[in-house]
Formats: C-alpha cells, structure tokens, sequence
C-alpha cells in the first residue's frame, strides 16, 4: 500500500523527506515511518489542489494508495479558516466526512469505490507563517549575519517604510544559508550550495544547521506517525 503527501513546493518536498528521515533515526517504530510519494502543488491555489486530489482520486485503484496527507502552509490564516478552505477542495473531488482539525484521519471515497484515509497539517510556528517561518525558528548555529537584521528592520521602519513578516523571514534565511553557515569554499558556488535555490544541496550536506529535537517540530512528527 502506497502513501502520498501533498505539498506546495519542491523545498517543501525536501524539507519534509528530510523530516522523515530524521524520525525514522530517532523513534523506534515498526515498521518505520515512509511516505511513498509527494505531490507538488508549485504553489497554493484550490484550483491546483483540486486538480492534484482529482488525478489521486483516478489512481485510488491503480497505485494501491492507502493514506493520503496533505500539508500546506497557515500563512496569516486561522486552523479553521483553513480547514474550511482543504474541506471545501476535498469535497470537490471525494463524498468524505469534514476535516475537523489537523493530524486526524478522515474516510474518502472517490467515484470508483475505492477508499482511503485522509488527514492534514499547516505548516507554522506559533500559529503563523510557512517553512522559512519554521526554519527560522529552529537554526541551530549561530547567526550573527542573520539576527542583525532586526537592526535595519528597526531602521527601515524608522523611515516610514514595511517589511511584512513573511518577506522578512525569507530573507533572515537567505543570510543565514548564505553567511552564517556557509563555508569560504561552499561560498564560490553560493547560488547552488547557500540558498534557498539550492535547498537539496543544504539538506543534504548540511542538515545539522537544523535543530531537528526542536519542540516546534513535535507537531510535525506527530503528522508523520500517522503514517506508521
């Protein structure tokens, strides 16, 4: 039985397979904690999430899908303001009960009679935000470069300009990758090895740069044991 993930983005592909693996080292489980497949979404829309669940929905059969997850950023959002917005897609595609919150199962049932299990996460911290929000939370080096930016924030805005948060956090990131943890010999490729670009090259080679035992991952893991 196969099980697929739905995402937003390829860095939210390898974030999360790096999650994964990162359980599968530090939980004894059996069997071990896999997911199958991801999807990309390359972006939110209801549109796109529509038509992904709609191609799942016609392979239901076909590739042996047993649980599907999806996972998709809060952004400024409630939980149920975006549960109201997964639930109306789902309902475009499936005859299902209501997602009443994150991390549990629900039964859907797509037009051939195959059956599956449903379940949700929103990617945040402290109830906002989207994956550089989370990785800003959870940098496990030291980040001189990056923290200094709340300094020309603060002198920004004391020209009667704006950074909303969620630009600022992306850009706190892009210093971090790209100053704080970067090596002299990486910064000669710095676009493929010290970026957010060049994401699958940092997870791979670099992954301590996160705190994986952060607590404001738990919730994460707990989605992910769903799928044990």
């Amino acid at each position: 039985m196969s099980n697929i993930v739905i995402v937003e983005s390829k860095n939210d592909v390898i974030f999360m397979q790096g999650m994964v693996e990162e359980i599968n080292c530090n939980i004894q489980v059996e069997p071990a904690i896999y997911i199958d497949d991801y999807e990309s979404l390359e972006g939110l829309s209801e549109t796109k999430l529509i038509t992904t669940l709609k191609a799942l929905e016609a392979d239901l059969q076909k590739r042996d899908i047993e649980k599907i997850g999806i996972i998709i950023d809060i952004d400024n959002c409630s939980e149920p303001e975006r549960l109201e917005w997964v639930n109306k897609c789902i309902q475009q595609v499936f005859e299902s009960e209501t997602l009443s919150s994150t991390k549990q199962f629900i039964d859907i049932c797509g037009d051939n009679g195959t059956n599956a299990k449903l379940a949700c996460y929103f990617t945040n911290f402290g109830g906002r935000g989207e994956l550089e929000t989370v990785l800003k939370a959870i940098k496990a080096r030291a980040s001189p470069y990056a923290d200094c930016l709340d300094s020309w924030k603060t002198c920004i805005e004391s020209q009667g300009k704006e950074i909303n948060q969620k630009h600022f956090d992306k850009f706190w990131v892009s210093i971090y990758l790209r100053y704080d943890t970067c090596s002299n010999q990486e910064l000669k490729q710095a676009g493929r090895k010290c970026s957010m670009s060049g994401f699958d090259y940092v997870m791979e080679h670099k992954k301590d740069i996160w705190d994986w035992d952060n607590p404001d991952l738990d919730d994460l893991k707990e989605f992910f044991k769903l799928f044990c």
